[in-house]
């Protein structure tokens, strides 16, 4: 068997051109190609790709009641439970969280029924 570290210090003297005809030819004789573990070994050079991780928590943030306050409000009590006052407080203070913590679906069906009323409302 061929000695790896003589291999390395016998490839590593020969030019570019020399290099690329190298591999050409392995690929000839092998029938291989030469290009995809290339693509590969770059991607592993490259580093670890960072996960991006899914939000699973939203938050419903009412910006503003629009037109209909009161039809807001209503809603706004459905959603949460809350007695007419501070509903319409909620309704009233830009920024107020409607609910926190809630899955996507959750707040997705919250911010159409909001929005449905006439609510500017963002997901957060």
């Amino acid at each position: 068997m061929a000695d790896i570290a003589k291999l390395v210090e016998e490839l590593s003297t020969l030019t570019v051109l020399e290099a690329a005809d190298l591999v050409k030819a392995l690929e000839e004789k092998w029938g291989v190609s030469a290009a995809a573990p290339v693509a590969a070994v770059a991607a592993v050079a490259a580093g670890p790709v960072e996960e991006v991780e899914e939000k699973t928590e939203f938050d419903v943030v009412l910006k503003g009641p629009g037109p209909k306050k009161i039809d807001v409000i209503k809603v706004i009590r459905q959603l949460t439970s809350l007695g007419l006052v501070e509903a319409k407080n909620m309704a009233e203070e830009a920024g107020a969280k409607v609910l926190t913590g809630v899955s996507k679906e959750v707040a997705e069906d919250a911010k159409s029924k909001l929005a449905a009323a006439g609510a500017e409302v963002e997901l957060a």
